[in-house]
């Protein structure tokens, strides 16, 4: 959530920073808005004293023997005209909040300006496209074939847009997972966390996706919960509500949890097999840290997720998102891509992203500097570490063979009792 005293303080700031991202924000009507509200309080005040003096003056009167019936009847008038001052106050101090809850966090001044994803920078990239001597196959030729992958019977189960990973595959997906999680706990200090995966509004209003993109969620028909489209959700607002001591951050957490996405309008856009689907499984790797430090922390979190890229020997890059496509409630976001080479493209495998103090204005996550200091907001940071149909879509491709069977990365293998190879000689 935007800061409405930093908002009122530079407006000119704001204005240029939603310009540069391509949001339309009526920002002259928002701060009338803010000006009639605070124009309210200030008359619920007067209001409300001229009560309190109406009232001791009553007593006073009524001490001394004097008819005081006139006197309550101007004091419930003046009591009246208070109340209803006070609730048009928070019917405009609610749409004013409502307001700010559907405006996007400004970007950091470094980020590249940029309409769209067109203008993103490349600023690394490791490794090399995979070669091969016949024709790679995409993974919806390769899993199938394997018997490692069954989209039909997914369709049957669940519609389109759903896989079921079949033995090998299924087992490789687990190995992934549990790899990720050892390297993130063991090597890079994560804390793991297993969480719900339902929740409640306030946490996915907290991290960002309601209210704007409620249509994009799971919502249970019967409950106020919903499915969570990742783990960035429940894993931020863990700690929602809370003061923290400085000593304690930077809090690092890891967890694996399914995402449920609706995908809604996505038709189309890189649809096939597995690369667009409804329900897949991710780690996600989260930083609850000092806002003097969430630049390098972010950078940190990004070098934890190419680790296992490059572990796994996957060629990728590494795009700077430009301001017209960086995600609403991030400042500045770096996008891991690997190598499709069935499909001779890129896919996102993460998202490493900071959101400075957006997210935790929303969640209310603060921390003490020091004893005896006013809490200050923390910041939050996120990545996929990683995404797992992506990724193995790329692991799949990058190591198949000619005769169809695909070799396991070396990091996997204890993972898979010592598997070397899926299909043809395994």
């Amino acid at each position: 959530m935007i800061d409405l005293a930093a908002l009122r303080k530079d407006p000119a700031f704001f204005r240029q920073a939603w310009a540069a991202r391509g949001a339309a924000v009526d920002l002259d009507a928002l701060l009338a808005l803010d000006q009639q509200v605070r124009e309210l309080k200030t008359g619920f005040e007067t209001a409300k004293a001229e009560v309190n003096t109406a009232s001791k003056a009553i007593a006073m009167a009524a001490k001394s023997g004097q008819d005081v019936h006139a006197a309550k009847d101007k004091a419930r008038q003046l009591g009246d005209h208070a109340k209803a001052i006070d609730e048009q106050r928070e019917a405009l101090e609610k749409q004013l909040h409502d307001l700010l809850l559907h405006l996007p966090n400004p970007c950091l001044a470094s980020v590249p300006v940029g309409k769209d994803s067109g203008d993103n920078k490349t600023v690394a990239e490791w490794g090399t496209k995979p070669t091969f001597s016949f024709a790679p196959k995409a993974h919806w030729d390769l899993g199938p074939a394997l018997g490692i992958m069954d989209f039909d019977r997914a369709a049957k189960l669940s519609g389109s847009g759903f896989v079921v990973l079949r033995g090998a595959g299924a087992k490789l997906a687990r190995a992934l997972i549990s790899w990720f999680l050892d390297v993130h706990t063991t090597a890079h200090g994560y804390t793991e966390l297993a969480v719900p995966y339902l929740v409640q509004p306030g946490p996915m209003q907290g991290t960002g996706q309601l209210p704007k993109f409620g249509d994009q969620l799971y919502k249970c028909a019967h409950d106020e919960l919903y499915l969570i489209p990742t783990a960035e959700v429940p894993v931020t607002n863990y700690h929602a509500g809370e003061i923290l001591e400085a000593a304690q951050l930077p809090v690092k957490y890891t967890a694996h949890t399914p995402c449920f996405r609706r995908e809604a309008g996505a038709a189309g856009i890189g649809t096939r097999g597995m690369t667009r689907v409804h329900q897949f499984d991710k780690v996600e790797i989260v930083w609850l840290t000092k806002p003097e430090n969430s630049d390098a922390d972010l950078l940190t979190l990004r070098g934890h997720a190419e680790s296992l890229l490059q572990q796994l020997g996957l060629h990728y890059r590494v795009l700077e998102l430009c301001t017209g496509d960086t995600g609403f409630s991030s400042a500045h976001t770096y996008d891991l891509e690997v190598w499709s080479a069935g499909t001779n493209s890129w896919l996102e495998v993460s998202s490493c992203s900071t959101f400075t103090d957006f997210q935790a204005r929303r969640a209310n996550l603060r921390y003490r500097p020091a004893a005896g200091e006013k809490p200050h907001f923390v910041h939050t940071i996120n990545g996929s570490g990683l995404a797992l149909p992506r990724c193995l879509i790329a692991l799949l491709e990058t190591y198949q063979q000619a005769d169809g069977s695909v070799i396991v990365p070396p990091v996997l293998r204890s993972y898979l009792g010592g598997l070397e190879r899926i299909g043809g000689k395994s």
